[in-house]
């Protein structure tokens, strides 16, 4: 099922779902919860990120072609981050290039983001999937200057500025999405593919991830997991390759579809 989160008529947040004719059909019940699919047909409104998740939990290093091209040593254990909620953005609105705390160097990474469907702790590899609601499109946006220079050792500043999370268009879920393993995923920005790879490049997968995340920490209905990038990032390039405003970056996955953010600057 792919479910997409839009404003509705009321002007509230709704899930509608999309049939294999293209129409949407109402969503009554929280993905969370219980998921009703009611037979009245409606017409989306704005599409908005598809979930409001308490916690991005971010992976780096998770390619194996992404560590050759930053020159790392391969992980022993997944390499955990977090973002800020405040920096989830919707499909279609702007990533904004910092200028209160300017960068100019910011980057994208195109990368498959797990929602987590139900509230676990202590997953086994075996079960992780059992706790998955589904699969979405993420943009995980750094700004390298505040993540590596400025950042004090940390990369959340330069991850979590406002914006620099879109997420979407939608959730497939995870029935239809049995093996998150070897999908298509690629970045475009104004026309030019910059990240072409597949993610079954992953070091670590969704399942291991899963299951180490959740070792000691309950993860929450709506939590999102980004999985990590390919290699192509705009950093390790020569010459390195920065978004400007103007530009449109599209971050897109087999089977899920296409996220699509112009970038812009930041007003005072």
């Amino acid at each position: 099922m792919r479910l997409f989160r839009h404003l509705a008529h009321t002007g509230q947040p709704a899930y509608a779902a999309e049939m294999p004719d293209g129409t949407f059909r109402r969503v009554d019940g929280a993905p969370f919860g219980e998921l009703r699919l009611a037979d009245e047909v409606v017409r989306p409104g704005k599409i908005l990120a598809p979930v409001e998740p308490p916690n991005i939990l971010c992976v780096g290093l998770n390619y194996r072609r992404h560590a050759e091209e930053t020159k790392a040593p391969l992980p022993e254990y997944p390499v955990l981050f977090m973002k800020s909620t405040a920096a989830l953005q919707h499909p279609g609105d702007p990533i904004l290039i910092p200028a209160h705390l300017p960068s100019d160097r910011v980057d994208y990474e195109c990368e498959l983001a797990i929602v987590i469907g139900r509230r676990c702790k202590n997953v086994s590899r075996e079960r992780a999937l059992d706790h998955v609601l589904g699969y979405t499109c993420a943009n995980d946006v750094s700004a390298r200057d505040w993540q590596i220079k400025w950042g004090g050792s940390q990369w959340c500043r330069g991850k979590s500025f406002d914006t620099f999370c879109p997420l979407g268009p939608c959730i497939v879920t995870r029935d239809d999405i049995p093996d998150p393993a070897g999908l298509r995923i690629r970045t475009t920005v104004g026309g030019e593919i910059l990240q072409d790879w597949n993610t079954g490049d992953m070091i670590f997968d969704v399942p291991a991830l899963i299951a180490f995340l959740s070792g000691s920490t309950t993860l929450l209905p709506g939590t999102v997991i980004l999985t990590g990038t390919p290699h192509g990032v705009g950093m390790a390039r020569e010459p390195k390759r920065w978004l400007r405003p103007g530009e449109t970056v599209t971050v897109e996955i087999e089977k899920i579809g296409a996220l699509i953010n112009p970038v812009a600057m930041e007003t005072p």
